[in-house]
């Protein structure tokens, strides 16, 4: 199960933490500013500092971020493009809610591109990465014999960064990021599920002996078939009540 974005933003895997909010680091000046200003806010939500479906006030974001008023609403409408945000006329702007019915359309799409991308790296894998790959594997095997679950959860987001990296493919990148952000809440009940982590591990193992072995078709069926069985963990959050 991915977890994502090593882009700009990304939240460390695990529990979304509310409580205090802590200050950013200082702003920089000039042009990177707006850049700037996307980043700290997505970075926030990510993390779950703000709650799904809580508004959003401007005046708040321009006082937490040192940021003017201008900044913080081109960085919310960058936001709503990416999924994260909702922005409505006389409303303000709030946290969008991701139904399950649309986390599980989501993972649809990323089971394909996910597929290519494992695929892409089997064909490109350098035997340095191939044995970085190993490497993952076996401290995954270490976590989940200790449950680690927030040591899995980083490794699990380590791999499918570095499946992504071997593969590069931009295009499917440029998607799955953007696709990552509107998972998070979604994921993290989905790791938590009792015997996740017994589901997710052979599943990962077969996902890089796969491109170890410089086997495309056999890397794609098994990333496949992984982000399959978390569409059928999304359906057991709503038979349990989780969604």
């Amino acid at each position: 199960m991915p977890a994502q974005q090593q882009n700009a933003g990304a939240p460390r895997s695990g529990a979304p933490k509310r409580g205090g909010r802590p200050a950013p680091h200082p702003s920089p000046s000039g042009d990177d500013r707006s850049l700037w200003a996307t980043t700290a806010i997505r970075s926030a939500i990510l993390n779950g500092e703000y709650s799904p479906g809580e508004r959003l006030v401007e005046a708040s974001l321009c006082e937490r971020f040192s940021l003017s008023r201008f900044l913080v609403r081109a960085a919310l409408q960058d936001l709503a493009g990416e999924g994260l945000v909702e922005v409505q006329r006389n409303k303000g702007a709030h946290v969008r809610k991701v139904s399950l019915a649309e986390a599980v359309e989501i993972t649809q799409v990323r089971m394909v591109l996910e597929g290519l991308v494992a695929a892409e790296a089997a064909k490109r894998v350098t035997d340095a990465q191939a044995a970085e790959l190993d490497e993952i594997r076996v401290l995954m095997r270490h976590a989940v014999e200790a449950s680690e679950f927030r040591r899995y959860s980083d490794l699990n987001q380590r791999l499918h960064n570095l499946v992504r990296a071997i593969g590069s493919h931009q295009t499917a990148e440029n998607i799955l990021a953007r696709l990552h952000g509107q998972l998070v809440r979604h994921q993290f009940a989905v790791s938590m599920l009792p015997g996740r982590l017994a589901v997710s591990l052979p599943q990962h193992e077969r996902i890089i002996e796969a491109i170890r072995a410089r086997d495309p078709d056999g890397a794609e069926a098994a990333m496949r078939a992984h982000i399959a069985s978390v569409i059928d963990a999304l359906h057991s959050l709503a038979e349990i009540g989780l969604s």
